[in-house]
């Protein structure tokens, strides 16, 4: 019979840190690690293609295959523009209900060293296995002993390779091919754990999607130069149009509008550009950190937040502009990954973007 002294008072263990509005808001943050390995397939497949852009900056060309004809090739990191021929790594991709097993990986090696046999393509640099479980404690120290490796490799040939490679043909391990096996060097196969595929997805523009936690603190932006460069020369034209407009004479460049000697427009001008240089910043970090067409919808949500004031009747372009600023600094952007990032001045340079694109103009034809 249970007695009250085999009972224990419920005492959950209190937090290590204080809990955050966020927690209360959403629960406690899962580990990323945890994450991956709770991936669906398809949310798997997604990831490994956002993952596989990070390679971009180590190769000269990435490129994911698939289907029965891949010949053991998945995501191929190509060193040089000459692709197959030339040195390239292969990352074998591989979603199982488990950690990855040695006999999950002999027919995947099998395919790699006949399609590279027969000259299909020459042996990658390195062959990683990747993995949505991980790999298995006795599938990595195999991988760290190349020679056992191979030995255990030739023993399950006939069980896993020698039907499982091409589904035309039954591929017996001898003469050629055993010599092959004999010499070929068996020290490319290795894995990448979750750890390495998570750091290296977070350099791409999809982690704080994927897996949350904010973005990155992000660098201040430049100081415009003296002389401004190619890219600013529609938006500055039509800045001088606009203070020509507001003055009354026609401005043809940036001394003349200095010989004016109107300190007004001076400040306002310099005021501009840094503006425009603020939203060139915030997209040049939109390129690393969010997915691509990101900043795209930041500027269509500023362009329709704005274009209401520039069409509507102004005294003059100089006039037209400064009420579209203004406006821009009012501009919601709750909707947006980029809005926790985005300043002020931002929304006041994307104006500036689209006036270099022709989508707002300061000075209308029909005025």
């Amino acid at each position: 019979m249970i007695a009250e002294t085999d009972l224990k008072e419920i005492k959950p263990k209190l937090p290590t840190a204080a809990p955050s509005a966020a927690h209360v808001q959403s629960g406690i943050p899962v580990p990323k690690p945890i994450r991956v390995k709770n991936f669906s397939p398809d949310e798997w497949e997604d990831f490994i293609e956002e993952w596989a852009t990070s390679l971009e900056s180590v190769y000269v060309k990435v490129r994911r295959f698939g289907g029965s004809g891949d010949c053991g090739v998945d995501v191929a990191g190509f060193c040089t523009d000459k692709g197959f021929e030339d040195k390239w790594d292969n990352y074998q991709c591989k979603r199982y209900a488990h950690p990855l097993r040695p006999s999950d990986i002999w027919v995947e090696l099998g395919k790699i060293i006949y399609h590279s046999s027969i000259g299909e393509y020459t042996p990658p640099r390195k062959h990683y296995f990747v993995a949505s479980l991980g790999v298995g404690t006795t599938l990595e120290k195999i991988l760290n002993k190349p020679n056992e490796l191979r030995e255990k490799f030739k023993l399950n040939w006939d069980g896993y390779c020698k039907s499982g490679i091409t589904s035309t043909k039954e591929i017996e391990l001898s003469g050629k091919l055993l010599s092959y096996v004999d010499v070929f060097d068996f020290t490319i196969f290795s894995s990448k754990s979750h750890v390495e595929l998570i750091e290296a997805h977070s350099h791409t523009g999809f982690h704080s999607v994927r897996f949350g936690g904010g973005l990155p603190a992000r660098p201040d932006p430049k100081t415009p130069p003296a002389v401004p460069g190619a890219s600013e020369s529609r938006y500055i034209r039509q800045l001088l149009d606009a203070y020509g407009d507001y003055l009354g004479c026609q401005i043809q460049d940036t001394s003349a509008l200095f010989l004016h000697n109107k300190v007004v427009l001076e400040k306002d001008f310099r005021r501009q550009r840094e503006r425009f240089y603020h939203a060139e910043a915030l997209r040049n970090f939109a390129r690393d950190t969010v997915p691509e067409g990101t900043f795209d919808d930041l500027q269509n949500e500023v362009y329709h937040g704005v274009v209401d004031v520039t069409d509507s009747p102004h005294p003059n372009g100089y006039e037209r502009m400064k009420a579209t600023v203004v406006q821009a600094s009012s501009v919601a952007l709750t909707a947006n990954p980029l809005a926790s990032v985005t300043k002020s001045q931002d929304r006041q340079g994307i104006c500036h973007q689209l006036s270099n694109e022709d989508r707002l103009k300061w000075v209308m034809d029909d005025e």
